[in-house]
């Protein structure tokens, strides 16, 4: 977000931006919330345009928008923004407008957003352990933390819509560091689990979709 990046995007006709809508929520680090509405706008622009003639790159600028929940935190901490309530993401980009549109070109690039997401997801878990001094062990750890994080996603899923979208952090602390008791009688296994716990609903749904329903002839 350079001087010449801003004024190309303050350049940009107030028109020309088209509201889209994710279908799938994405996590937004900045403001700590899941960002489902956004919009997008390109314009003509040239790349490297202060090198040599025979460097530069004509092409498009695409830039996607998102309300900026923080406009008021960040105005009093001396980081003013472009516009008062939008926040800006903007790419280069040379692919033909006639095979992907605006809106198309757009949600290619944000295809990149999902690993994204896993790798923040991971750093503030297993991977803040790494590196250590042995490769040997930096590729185990980092095969058991994928492993983790596959599992505990999926476990977050099976559990329904309240966590589906949750990371994996969340998770373990709603649905899997339960404070729960195990009591032993006649052969059997009893799980004891919080009075008023507001997350039984989920806890069930993940244990009767991963263990099968409780037999109706037991007691």
């Amino acid at each position: 977000m350079n001087a010449q990046i801003k004024a190309a995007i303050a350049a940009i006709d107030t028109e020309a931006w088209t509201t889209i809508e994710y279908t799938d929520a994405v996590f937004d680090e900045a403001s700590g919330r899941w960002i489902s509405r956004a919009e997008v706008a390109e314009t003509p622009f040239i790349a490297f345009a202060s090198g040599k003639e025979s460097e530069r790159v004509p092409g498009r600028l695409v830039v996607r928008r998102i309300p900026d929940f923080n406009a008021a935190a960040n105005a009093a901490a001396g980081q003013g923004t472009l516009f008062d309530v939008w926040r800006f993401h903007a790419f280069f980009t040379t692919a033909d407008p006639a095979i992907l549109d605006t809106i198309a070109v757009d949600k290619t690039h944000r295809g990149h957003a999902i690993i994204e997401q896993v790798h923040a997801d991971m750093k503030n878990s297993a991977l803040a352990h790494l590196p250590s001094c042995s490769f040997a062990a930096n590729s185990a750890w980092l095969v058991r933390a994928v492993m983790t994080f596959n599992l505990t996603r999926a476990a977050a899923t099976l559990a329904g819509d309240e966590l589906a979208r949750a990371t994996t952090a969340t998770v373990r602390r709603k649905l899997i560091n339960v404070a729960a008791r195990t009591a032993f009688s006649a052969r059997r296994i009893t799980l004891h689990l919080p009075t008023h716990w507001p997350w039984e609903s989920a806890w069930s749904r993940l244990f009767n979709r991963a263990c099968g329903p409780p037999n109706a002839a037991a007691t």
